[in-house]
């Protein structure tokens, strides 16, 4: 985000690789991945039978989000199923919003006139990601409708023309999927972007230490945003496979 006359709303584009622009909150995405990436490949080769405190600690982690899943789900065996998606989902927003929210990141980068401009900025302060990051949840859940209750009856949920009002119904539920992505979007974005803003403007008036409740009270944020979009998606799941539970 620029530092200087203006606040921009717009990610700031750094420079293009192959024709493609890359810009500052990409940028900084790809380091939350690379970063995932790393530590889970370092922690894999690190697991023992009688865990260390670290490993305990990341188990209790695992063990309490799979205990929230069952009881959405119903069912452990359904929770385990699906808790690569969302414990992937909550460890990847987490790490995007608390990079974003570093002390000093924003006033490294391009200096164009009397604005700076960062070379990287919280990915979720980005529509654009957070519209990438909504569709990958509302597809996925819809994906996993499709294997647990097959794509006649998955479809049949929107596509239903045995009488006006279950047609209408049907419509009613395809643009609620729509719903969701605008829904999940707009609330991350909205939430990190305004925390970003208050952060920047706070530091400018007033440096040092002052800004300091204000950064933890953003990393509260940046987890609990982490979670709700984690919690909306068991939900979502929990929503389209409801039928095969009720098999």
């Amino acid at each position: 985000m620029g530092i200087g006359d203006e606040i921009s709303l717009k990610a700031e584009h750094l420079f293009s690789m192959g024709g493609f622009p890359v810009t500052n909150t990409l940028l900084l995405s790809f380091v939350a991945v690379i970063l995932f990436v790393i530590f889970g490949l370092s922690f894999r080769g690190k697991i023992k039978v009688v865990p260390g405190k670290f490993q305990a600690f990341f188990e209790w982690i695992l063990d309490e989000i799979l205990n929230l899943m069952e009881n959405v789900l119903g069912s452990r065996a359904v929770a385990e199923k699906y808790l690569s998606l969302v414990a992937s989902i909550f460890f990847f927003v987490l790490i995007s919003n608390w990079l974003g929210i570093l002390p000093g990141l924003s006033s490294v980068g391009l200096k164009e006139g009397n604005i700076i401009v960062p070379f990287f900025r919280s990915p979720a302060s980005d529509l654009n990601f957070t519209l990438a990051l909504a569709i990958v949840s509302v597809v996925a859940t819809n994906i996993i409708a499709i294997r647990s209750l097959g794509i006649k009856i998955h479809l049949k949920k929107f596509f239903n023309f045995q009488n006006p009002i279950k047609f209408f119904v049907g419509i009613l539920e395809l643009v609620s999927e729509f719903a969701k992505i605008v829904s999940f979007s707009f609330r991350l974005f909205g939430n990190v972007f305004a925390g970003e803003v208050l952060l920047i403007t706070v530091g400018a008036l007033v440096p040092y230490f002052v800004p300091m409740p204000f950064l933890v009270m953003e990393l509260f944020v940046g987890f609990i945003q982490a979670f709700i979009f984690a919690m909306l998606t068991i939900v979502f799941i929990a929503s389209a496979t409801a039928l095969e539970e009720g098999h």
